[in-house]
């Protein structure tokens, strides 16, 4: 019962006896907003699947569709769209500032970081309309438990389940390749885990844009481009654009794998909690919990915090018009996909 609660059926019907009629916002009309034309999604699961950019998911699936006729041709698709899509991060490690104030001498903890892989941009609006038109807001496998009695929150302008800047579920076709904003960090989390991929930890994110490699050159990069701020390089306020730009501009701000605008643009939800004491060493807390996120955006008007090592924290419920995330893949998972019985 808790799950036909939880869960928006768009065929349900109820009487007047049966509850109250729901109730959509009143939204202005905006007449300047260009909706997404629907997508014919393939019947058949795996094809759809790959339609749907879903490369991770397959991989570890494999033997879902063992005796499909074209799954071999399938799986090399989602390995070449993963090749193509994701850039290797090297083992290194990442030392996080633990004070709010990131001061010299200032507290700081080493992680190491394994190998991984990271998406080469940031999730864009139409790779998320495919989450959202396959259902994703009403798939409760994907959505930790605890957070399913909040997902009726998790609507556009006009109440529909979608990022809270869309309109009737679609996305604006001119901003298709900019990145997908307006999620909290449960709808990321949630998107990664529908496409078989995971947000990074606050630590792989660091190592990813300093570049800091376990080598005798002890390389730290202050930017992934180097150490000097070069606001043709990135998307901040700075920039003086004012708006979020395509998931593919910038390519001279690029980490040296790579991988684009992990300073500007839109801060990036990480997995990791943003966990920090004050001067004096006590814990700083919230009402709420707060996740990590990183990289500045194109609002950010203080260039310091648009960095590869700054470090902030927002409500994990929060869905800004700043804030995106991209996916991450571990390297076993290209290989290790679930057991046939």
């Amino acid at each position: 019962m808790v799950l036909n609660l939880l869960s928006r059926k768009k065929n349900r019907h109820t009487s007047a006896t049966d509850s109250a009629p729901s109730v959509k916002p009143i939204i202005r009309k905006c007449p300047d907003y260009q909706p997404a034309a629907p997508v014919k999604l393939s019947d058949d699961s795996l094809l759809r699947c790959l339609q749907l950019g879903r490369w991770g998911f397959m991989i570890g699936h494999h033997q879902r569709w063992r005796q499909h006729p074209e799954a071999e041709k399938a799986y090399q698709a989602a390995g070449a769209a993963i090749d193509e899509n994701y850039a290797l991060v090297p083992e290194g490690f990442a030392s996080l500032p633990m004070t709010v104030i990131d001061t010299p001498g200032a507290a700081e903890i080493d992680f190491d970081t394994e190998p991984f892989l990271l998406g080469r941009c940031v999730v864009t609006n139409v790779q998320y309309q495919g989450f959202v038109d396959a259902g994703g807001y009403e798939d409760l496998d994907v959505w930790p438990q605890d957070i399913w009695p909040h997902l009726i929150d998790f609507t556009d302008l006009t109440g529909t389940p979608g990022p809270r800047f869309w309109r009737d579920g679609r996305h604006d076709r001119r901003l298709a390749d900019h990145p997908v904003v307006g999620i909290c960090f449960y709808e990321a989390v949630a998107y990664a885990a529908w496409a078989g991929f995971r947000l990074p930890t606050e630590a792989e994110w660091q190592m990813a844009a300093s570049w800091r490699i376990r080598s005798s050159a002890h390389v730290l990069r202050r930017y992934p481009w180097g150490d000097a701020l070069d606001k043709d390089r990135c998307n901040i306020w700075a920039s003086g654009i004012g708006h979020t730009e395509p998931v593919e501009a910038y390519p001279g701000g690029a980490a040296p794998n790579g991988i684009r605008q992990l300073i500007g643009n839109v801060w990036e939800w990480t997995d990791s909690d943003y966990e920090v004491t004050d001067s004096e060493g006590r814990p700083v807390v919230g009402v709420m919990q707060m996740k990590s996120i990183r990289g500045g955006a194109f609002d950010t008007y203080f260039a310091s915090q648009a960095t590869s090592c700054f470090r902030t924290g927002l409500v994990s419920l929060s869905r800004t018009n700043n804030v995106g995330f991209r996916c991450a893949l571990d390297l076993p998972s290209l290989s290790n996909g679930e057991s046939g019985s």
